[in-house]
């Protein structure tokens, strides 16, 4: 009979390190396909290269300069220093109501059916534990943002990606997969505008959206991470604003995009007055709130930052604008998108007949120093494609794309 226990001659020293048994959650995560190029650009970085980093929809721009200032008041105020609490401030709960009733004529319960979060992603993630396990199955947009899925696949539910290029198909796919399938699908994951394909809707495909969710008994997440952005009169829709949206799911909202608020993780779910309770009752065991001097600075925001939005809505057109014109005159035919921060490009040829996504984004950072994100880091779906943000200044986007040119195409003409 074996015996397992140590000999005490020995010192833990000479054992050598314990192996740790790892949950299976952790050991299905696929490896993180940015991790390389990250790795890459912090290397190049040190070694005194100028990388123009269009790899991540990380803002560039400051909050505006009053939103600095109340938050260093309320810092100040030793009463902010305690715990807060997970929900999120009375004050702010209300203000996220009062701006979806002036954005979009929906009205909200702030104690009932508006949480705040800290930052989408999390509160998208945790939301995923309180709705999903074994057996449940997940609808999701492809290409996907990784969250969307891996939220689902830590909650140990299992993900079906469908095509969301075609909104009118994407519904189809969804009836199709909720009458064939059992278990029918528990949860169906929205996100318009998209990330990373840009592609938006009109009110009408939400109220399709509510008719299926009554039909086959799901709930619905819209992820409304860039509902602040959008160009050419186009006014992203709230899926909130479509009738009887609260009976069947809820949306998730960020501050991160529209006023440059990113490192301060300040997100808001807003709907389904059970998945809202869920979601409190999940981030009441995990968290005990955001700084509470951060949270009384968003409320300043969200009360008076709406020019402000408007204004940096103008800078991300203008960019896109340079983008995309910088990109056609050296020969890639890339469409001009009506909402969000990034352009999703296709890779021409003979770089798309080439080489995959990841290998272009490696050649990109390695010989041109700039960094993009690669088509398939966001799934099978989203090979052939780049990800480019808008979050340089329109010299550096120039710059940008005139390295990307002569990096592939040596005879391109400047942008």
């Amino acid at each position: 009979m074996l015996n397992d226990t140590p000999d005490p001659s020995q010192s833990p020293e000479s054992l050598g390190p314990m192996p740790i048994e790892l949950s299976a959650r952790v050991k299905n995560l696929p490896p993180y396909l940015f991790g390389k190029i990250n790795a890459l650009k912090a290397e190049k970085r040190r070694a005194g290269d100028d990388v123009i980093d269009l790899g991540m929809g990380n803002p560039t721009d400051p909050p505006e300069q009053w939103v600095i200032d109340k938050l260093c008041e309320a810092a100040q105020d030793a009463r902010n220093h305690r715990y807060s609490v997970a929900q999120g401030i009375d004050n702010l709960r209300r203000e996220v109501a009062r701006r979806y009733q002036a954005r979009f004529g929906v009205t909200l319960d702030p104690d009932h059916e508006v949480v705040t979060t800290i930052g989408s992603k999390e509160g998208f993630s945790h939301m995923c534990l309180a709705l999903l396990g074994p057996g449940d199955t997940a609808l999701v947009p492809a290409p996907t943002f990784p969250i969307h899925a891996h939220a689902v696949a830590l909650a140990n539910a299992n993900v079906i990606a469908l095509d969301i290029t075609e909104p009118e198909r994407f519904l189809r796919n969804v009836a199709e997969m909720c009458t064939h399938l059992y278990p029918r699908p528990k949860v169906l994951v929205l996100n318009f505008p998209h990330n990373p394909t840009a592609t938006v809707v009109e009110p009408a495909f939400f109220e399709e959206v509510v008719a299926l969710a009554r039909r086959f008994r799901f709930a619905v997440i819209h992820d409304f991470a860039y509902g602040d952005i959008g160009f050419d009169g186009y006014d992203p829709p709230s899926f909130l604003a479509a009738k009887g949206a609260s009976d069947v799911g809820c949306e998730f909202t960020t501050m991160s995009k529209g006023y440059n608020m990113a490192g301060w993780r300040v997100g808001f779910a807003a709907g389904n007055r059970a998945m809202i309770a869920a979601l409190k009752s999940i981030k009441g065991y995990y968290d005990y709130g955001l700084f509470q001097a951060v949270q009384i600075a968003a409320i300043v925001a969200l009360r008076h930052g709406e020019e402000a939005r408007k204004a940096q809505v103008a800078e991300y057109r203008k960019r896109r604008d340079v983008m995309i014109d910088s990109l056609r005159r050296v020969g890639w035919a890339v469409p001009r998108p009506k909402a969000g921060m990034f352009v999703w490009a296709p890779i021409p040829e003979p770089w798309r007949s080439r080489m995959g996504s990841i290998d272009l984004a490696m050649k990109l950072i390695e010989e041109a120093d700039v960094a993009v994100s690669p088509g398939r880091g966001f799934g099978e779906a989203g090979e052939g494609f780049l990800r480019l943000a808008l979050v340089e200044n329109d010299q550096r986007l120039r710059q940008a794309v005139r390295q990307i040119g002569r990096c592939l195409k040596p005879e391109a003409v400047d942008a």
